[in-house]
């Protein structure tokens, strides 16, 4: 290994060990999500407090990768009629993400103040790793921007335990792993076919230039391989929950040098635009649910404005239909990132 990543290491242990604490405390009070929602507001208290934070880095593009298998598990050939029966859906959720849209540029531009760019930026539902790489070269404020989004996928997050206890449909309390369960391990040859599809996952992202090419790229691998019987292989309990916990970390971290004093107002705007998103993805999810008899818990996770890693890592984590939530995600962002720069230049010339 080279020093300098030897050094970034590190310097990110003690930010892992936060994270790893949080989620271990979590677990240990039986909280929904633990491992994910512990490290998230262990390292979003400390960073608010002024605590140096390291980010993951090229961690959580890892852990990104072993999402994506994990994801593409969750594709089975007993799957064939339902993937089908899932356009009624795909619309539907098309259709919530022009209204959150719509909603998102006005207030960001109407109530918050900001500029056309940043307003765009800021109000995409997801897909924030692509948004912030495509504003860098706009007039964009990139703090408000990523405000945003951390704290829209922040009260997402949070508000996903007692939205599902609410509209039924599942059990939150018991999808926690057993303590007995951690230390299983896959076979040598299921463990190949992971690493097979991780690596060969992240190649074909980056060659078809995917939104999230190593989220997608290897959930797309994944699933073809356990569509096809190929194997059955799965991800170990144990590395799930470092994913969670590490995809949680990525989430606090971006509070980082964000002081509520002086990123207050832009905090407030973007807590409200979240609580209002929330609100039109609820219903979307009754709709759906009523329109397609899809569960309401799938359609909501599915219908979320933004979080693609996190949402679908949930679903996965609650064993609630992932590869619904993951497909209508995966529409959702490759079709904002090819509508993005002409939305902008429209939004501008008509200013």
């Amino acid at each position: 290994m080279q020093p300098r990543y030897l050094e970034r290491c590190r310097r990110f242990l003690p930010t892992l060990t936060l994270g790893l604490a949080g989620g271990g405390l979590a677990y240990w009070c039986q909280l929904p999500l633990p491992w994910l929602l512990g490290a998230m507001v262990a390292t979003t208290v400390a960073a608010l407090a002024g605590v140096p934070l390291q980010s993951p880095g090229k961690g959580r593009q890892g852990v990104l990768v072993v999402i994506g298998v994990m994801l593409g598990s969750a594709f089975t050939a007993d799957m064939t009629g339902e993937v089908a029966a899932w356009g009624i859906s795909l619309v539907i959720m098309l259709a919530a993400t022009a209204v959150m849209m719509i909603f998102s540029v006005w207030f960001s531009r109407r109530i918050a103040g900001h500029s056309w760019e940043t307003a765009l930026y800021a109000g995409v539902p997801g897909g924030v790793s692509a948004v912030t790489g495509m504003a860098l070269s706009s007039g964009a404020d990139l703090r408000v921007i990523g405000i945003t989004h951390a704290v829209r996928i922040l009260v997402l997050l949070v508000a996903i335990p007692p939205v599902l206890q609410f509209i039924g449909h599942i059990d939150i309390s018991n999808a926690s792993v057993a303590a007995s369960q951690w230390l299983w391990m896959p076979d040598f040859s299921d463990i190949v076919w992971l690493l097979l599809a991780g690596v060969i996952g992240v190649w074909l992202g980056k060659r078809l230039h995917l939104p999230s090419p190593l989220l997608f790229g290897p959930a797309l691998v994944s699933a073809a391989l356990h569509f096809s019987g190929i194997t059955h292989a799965a991800v170990p309990p144990l590395v799930i929950a470092f994913a969670q916990a590490v995809i949680g970390i990525s989430v606090g971290v971006r509070f980082a040098g964000a002081p509520v004093s002086e990123v207050g107002v832009a905090m407030l705007m973007a807590f409200i635009q979240a609580l209002v998103l929330l609100m039109l993805a609820i219903f979307a999810a009754w709709a759906g649910h009523w329109l397609t008899g899809y569960s309401a818990a799938a359609a909501l996770l599915a219908y979320m404005p933004g979080g693609a890693p996190e949402l679908s890592l949930v679903a996965l984590t609650l064993g609630i239909e992932p590869a619904f939530v993951t497909t209508h995600h995966l529409l959702r962002i490759t079709l904002l990132v090819l509508l993005l720069p002409l939305l902008l230049r429209r939004l501008v010339s008509n200013a």
